[in-house]
C-alpha cells in the first residue's frame, strides 16, 4: 500500500470499530453461543477492518502480529495505533528510537496492514518542526494518519505539514468543531460518541447524526479517496451498531 494514488476510480470504504474483544458486547453484539475465541471471526464476517489499540500500550510480539495476520480473511485490514512511547513519552522525538520497532512488527501483517495512526497527547501544544522531522523519517510506502488531541494543533501550519508528507489528518469528535479537512488523497475518521467531549465512548449516534457524515464520506470516496472510519463508542455495544449503519450507507 502506498501513501498516495494517481487513480481516479472510486475509492474504498473501510468501516469498523476500535477493537472487537469487549466482554460487555456478549449479548448485545456477540450471540451467547459465540465463545471468546470466536469473537474475531464473528466480527470479521460483518466488518472488513478494525483498529488495533493494543499496540498503543505495548509493542506486540511477532507471534501476536502473525496471529492477527493469519486470522484475518481476504481483504481485511487492520489500522494500527503507534505506541504511546512514541507519541506521549517521546512526543515524536528521535523517530529512530521508535519507528523501526513499529515497522518491524506491523509489516508482519502483510496485505492486512492498513493505516498507522499517531495519536498525539492532550496538553501538548503545537510543535510543527518536530512533527515534520518525525514524519520525514516514516516510509511513504505505508499510510500514516495523525490525530490531534490538543486544539492548539488545529492550525493551517499543521495541515500543511501533513500534506507535505502525504499524511492524513485524523478527523474526530474529541475536539469541539474539529475541521473536516483532507490533507492527502484518503481520510481517517474516528467516532468517540455523540457527546464525546463530555461523555466519551458512550451513546449511539443513529442515522439522524450520521447521515450528513455518510454523505460527506461518500462524496470523498466517489472522488477517488479511500475512507477509513472507526467507532470507539464501545460502551453498551453501540459501536458495532453505528458502524454497521455507516458501512451499509457507504456500501449502498
Amino acid at each position: 500500500m502506498t501513501g498516495s494514488s494517481t487513480s481516479s476510480a472510486r475509492g474504498g470504504a473501510w468501516v469498523g470499530c476500535s477493537g472487537w474483544d469487549y466482554k460487555p458486547w456478549a449479548g448485545p453484539f456477540y450471540p451467547s453461543d459465540v465463545p471468546a475465541r470466536r469473537r474475531f471471526a464473528y466480527y470479521a464476517e460483518r466488518f472488513r477492518t478494525v483498529e488495533l489499540n493494543a499496540t498503543f500500550y505495548r509493542l506486540p510480539s511477532v507471534e501476536t502480529v502473525e496471529h492477527w495476520r493469519d486470522q484475518a480473511p481476504d481483504g481485511f485490514r487492520y489500522a494500527v495505533k503507534v505506541s504511546q512511547f512514541a507519541t506521549h513519552r517521546r512526543k515524536l522525538r528521535e523517530p529512530s528510537s521508535w519507528g523501526p520497532n513499529h515497522l518491524d512488527r506491523v509489516e508482519h501483517l502483510g496485505a492486512h496492514l492498513g493505516p498507522n495512526l499517531l495519536q498525539l497527547p492532550p496538553r501538548w501544544r503545537r510543535d510543527v518542526p518536530r512533527l515534520d522531522d518525525a514524519l520525514a523519517a516514516l516510509p511513504r510506502r505505508l499510510r500514516w494518519a495523525v490525530e490531534l488531541r490538543d486544539p492548539d494543533w488545529v492550525h493551517d501550519d499543521t495541515f500543511a505539514c501533513l500534506a507535505d508528507h502525504g499524511v492524513a489528518l485524523c478527523i474526530h469528535d474529541l475536539i469541539d468543531d474539529h475541521p473536516w479537512v483532507t490533507t492527502t488523497d484518503w481520510t481517517y475518521v474516528r467516532f468517540h460518541g455523540p457527546d464525546a467531549t463530555r461523555h466519551p465512548y458512550a451513546g449511539r449516534y443513529t442515522g439522524r447524526r450520521l447521515w450528513r457524515v455518510a454523505d460527506r464520506l461518500g462524496a470523498w470516496r466517489d472522488g477517488g479517496g479511500d475512507v477509513y472510519a472507526y467507532f470507539n463508542n464501545d460502551q453498551g455495544a453501540h459501536a458495532p451498531v453505528d458502524a454497521a449503519w455507516l458501512r451499509d450507507r457507504l456500501d449502498s
